[in-house]
C-alpha cells in the first residue's frame, strides 16, 4: 500500500495595500494650505482648519461645504491644479511610513497604496518623502478599493479611517488600522477592524509575526 504525499498549501506572495492621506503621510498642513490658497483665489470663505479634520472621503465631499453643487466641478480642478505647488512640500511623512513600507519589502512583499488621492499628487507625494512603494492607485473610497485590493492579491490592507476598514472588508483582507487619522480606536474597532496598531512604528513586528505564523 502507497501513501500519498499529503498536500500543503503554499501562502500567496505577501502583499500590502497602504492608504495615503493620515496613514502614510500627515496630509494636514499641505491641505490647509491648499485650501487656504483656493479660497484667496475665489474669494470665498473656507475654514481649512475645520476641513483638515475630515480628511479621508472624496474631494469632492469637502467641497460642499463651501460651495455649490454646480461650482464643485470646477473648484475640484482648481484645488487640484494648485496642489503640486502648495500641498506637496508642507507635507511629512507620519511616523513610521518609510519603516513599514520597507518591512513588507525586506520580507518579499509588495507594498502598493490605495488611495481617494488623485494618483497624480499621491505620486508626487510619496517621491517627495522618498517613500518607494510597488504601486500606486488612486481615485478609489472605501468600498471602491477592494477592486485594487483584489486586483493586486492584498492580504492585508493599513488605513486610518472607517472608509479604509469597509475597504478591507469588501476585499477579503485583513483590515489593520492605526487611530492616527480622524477615527478614534473606539471607532475602527466597531467599524470591524481586525487589528489596531498605535500608529505604523508598530507594523514592522506586527507584520514579521504576521508572516511568521502564516507560513506554519
Amino acid at each position: 500500500m502507497t501513501s500519498t504525499p499529503r498536500e500543503t498549501t503554499v501562502p500567496a506572495p505577501l502583499t500590502v495595500g497602504f492608504d495615503l492621506d493620515m496613514t502614510l503621510i500627515d496630509s494636514r498642513p499641505g491641505i490647509r494650505a491648499n485650501y487656504q490658497a483656493l479660497s484667496a483665489a475665489t474669494g470665498r470663505f473656507i475654514d481649512a482648519d475645520e476641513a483638515v479634520t475630515r480628511l479621508g472621503p472624496p474631494l469632492e465631499d469637502e467641497l460642499a461645504y463651501w460651495f455649490e453643487p454646480e461650482e464643485i466641478p470646477e473648484m475640484r480642478d482648481r484645488y487640484r491644479e494648485m496642489y503640486a505647488t502648495y500641498a506637496i512640500e508642507p507635507t511629512p511623512a507620519m511616523p513610521g511610513a518609510r519603516e513599514a513600507i520597507k518591512a513588507v519589502q525586506a520580507l518579499g512583499g509588495r507594498a502598493i497604496v490605495v488611495t481617494a488621492k488623485n494618483t497624480p499628487n499621491a505620486i508626487h507625494h510619496l517621491e517627495h518623502l522618498g517613500i518607494e512603494a510597488d504601486a500606486v492607485i488612486g481615485w478609489l473610497w472605501a468600498e471602491a478599493k477592494a477592486s485594487a485590493l483584489r486586483e493586486h492579491g492584498a492580504q492585508i490592507y493599513v488605513g486610518d479611517h472607517v472608509g479604509d476598514v469597509r475597504g478591507a472588508r469588501t476585499a477579503g483582507a485583513l483590515s489593520v488600522v492605526v487611530p492616527t487619522g480622524p477615527c478614534p480606536e473606539a471607532e475602527l474597532r466597531a467599524a470591524g477592524a481586525d487589528v489596531v496598531l498605535p500608529d505604523l512604528t508598530a507594523l514592522p513586528e506586527w507584520l514579521a509575526e504576521y508572516v511568521r505564523t502564516r507560513e506554519v
